[in-house]
């Protein structure tokens, strides 16, 4: 695979101050990334084009292909066009479940819920995470969203990406991932977790994003007790994330914040 740079310097004219002033600003790329499994495309995301690998084995997890890496035998990223091939070979029993589910999708599939056929998957019950027993200190859900601000490179040349990281209270920052849309970040950072053969359920993920049901979602398949957001939850994020045990952590601006479930394994 031939590397692709994720943003590129592009010709604009601005108004600064009344004035009109001609020169450059970076944007980011944006690419559509296919999922191939056994030779057929499973979906197709429009992306930023790095870190595929863990994007596969993260969308892997969270859509529910596979349950753990070992069930991934190997991942070829092949240029195509205009955009990536990601083409993951699969292990002969989750191959078999996927072909038994693709036959009964009933349409296109897209960014955030892929191959759902009814409203009760859309809703989909998710791992329970109550009894995990971990707490952190409020200090670490602010130091976790400024190292997270602090490690996106990407969106400090373009300001128009999202990022999700993986924060060790004891470890620091230990994964960031970014791209165009935030359902991809944080499946960018759930396979940098799982390639990484880190511990979820030792730390925080925290985002840049709103927090929808989506990412309520992804974080409990993932493992993780505690997802903490610069922006606001959904009231489904805040009874999803209720259901399943996770402690959620929104508005994180400065040294405030904002706790919507599981407050008791926040330190304050």
């Amino acid at each position: 695979m031939s590397a692709k740079a994720s943003y590129r310097r592009v010709a604009r004219t601005a108004l600064r101050e009344g004035a009109i002033v001609e020169g450059e600003r970076a944007v980011p790329e944006e690419v559509p990334v296919a999922f191939s499994y056994g030779g057929s495309t499973h979906a197709v995301m429009m992306a930023s084009p790095a870190d595929l690998v863990d994007f596969a084995v993260g969308f892997s997890l969270t859509e529910g292909i596979i349950s753990t890496r070992a069930e991934i035998r190997s991942i070829e990223v092949i240029e195509a066009g205009q955009g990536f091939d990601v083409q993951v070979d699969l292990q002969d029993a989750n191959a078999d479940a996927l072909r038994a589910r693709r036959r009964h999708m009933a349409g296109p599939v897209g960014c955030g819920l892929c191959g759902i056929e009814s409203i009760e998957q859309a809703v989909r019950v998710v791992p329970e995470l109550s009894d995990v027993d971990v707490s952190v200190d409020g200090d670490d859900i602010v130091a976790a969203v400024k190292a997270l601000n602090e490690a996106q490179n990407l969106n400090r040349e373009t300001r128009a990406v999202h990022g999700a990281g993986f924060y060790n209270p004891k470890k620091g920052l230990l994964a960031v991932r970014e791209d165009v849309g935030r359902h991809n970040a944080l499946d960018k950072l759930a396979g940098a977790v799982v390639n990484a053969d880190q511990s979820p359920d030792r730390g925080i993920v925290v985002v840049t994003s709103r927090l929808s049901v989506e990412m309520v979602q992804k974080t409990a398949i993932l493992g993780s007790p505690i997802l903490a957001a610069i922006s606001a939850p959904t009231a489904l994020a805040i009874e999803t994330a209720q259901s399943s045990g996770i402690t959620l952590v929104a508005l994180v601006r400065g040294e405030d914040f904002e706790i919507f479930t599981r407050a008791d394994r926040i330190i304050l």
